[in-house]
């Protein structure tokens, strides 16, 4: 492998950038969701203080958050793109297992554009309003719901993301090598079944996005996010023990 050629920007390179701002990336998620969520909720009546965090914190976050899903986003497209025989090299165990990470990904870094950073900066802007002394918006409470249930909902794709991501590369392929593609195509329907109607759910299309929707349980809590994660994830690994044998 020559420094800069095909192989070693495509295999190595690459691989080593997507890695890195995808650990970024999902580092936020987690810091997010785990952390800075619930203190928040813990401020209680300390309006300014809040206030202030968003500002401050959340903003500056939020900035490595967006581009970070970008940046992961973009390298892995590129990886796809250079390595040669990228889809078909490793037969259909890999295919079809790398296409469920990469729906999810994908999906993820549009939640984090087009829902969590959309209503994020009615947020923020809101948050400079109070500090200076004016009247909080009335969106402002909307907004950060939806990008809440965004958040929990990519925090709940995250563990089997990461696992198929990981997954087609290093355990997938040695060890169903005599996958078929009919049970692997039939694997990756399930998986976009399950993720499609997650991520409806959580864009309030089935019921709304008020605390009143009970089918809203997985969002209401980091720990209903990680028990519902959790589940996800055993489904789909099981699902694929089943059928790539």
């Amino acid at each position: 492998m020559q420094l800069f050629d095909q192989a070693f920007i495509g295999d190595f390179l690459l691989r080593y950038l997507h890695i890195l701002v995808g650990i970024a990336w999902i580092g936020l998620l987690y810091y997010f969701n785990l952390v800075q969520v619930p203190a928040l909720a813990a401020y209680g009546d300390e309006g300014k203080a809040r206030m202030i965090t968003l500002d401050k914190v959340a903003r500056r976050a939020l900035w490595w958050f967006r581009w970070a899903a970008i940046a992961t986003l973009g390298t892995g497209l590129l990886i796809t793109g250079i390595v040669e025989n990228y889809w078909s090299r490793s037969g259909d165990a890999h295919k079809y297992t790398i296409s469920i990470g990469m729906t999810l990904g994908t999906l993820m870094a549009a939640n984090v554009w087009m829902v969590i950073w959309k209503n994020q900066k009615v947020v923020l802007a809101n948050a400079v309003n109070v500090i200076g002394g004016a009247a909080a918006d009335p969106a402002a409470a909307g907004a950060g719901r939806k990008a809440l249930l965004a958040s929990r909902q990519n925090f709940i794709f995250s563990f089997s993301m990461l696992w198929f991501m990981v997954g087609p590369a290093h355990f997938y392929p040695a060890a169903f090598p005599n996958a078929t593609s009919s049970n692997a195509m039939t694997l990756l329907i399930i998986a976009l079944v399950l993720i499609a109607i997650l991520q409806i759910n959580a864009l309030g299309l089935l019921g709304g996005t008020a605390a009143t929707n009970k089918l809203l349980w997985p969002y209401e809590s980091h720990k209903n996010a990680m028990i519902t994660g959790g589940v996800l994830w055993l489904i789909l690994w099981i699902a694929s023990e089943v059928l790539l044998k």
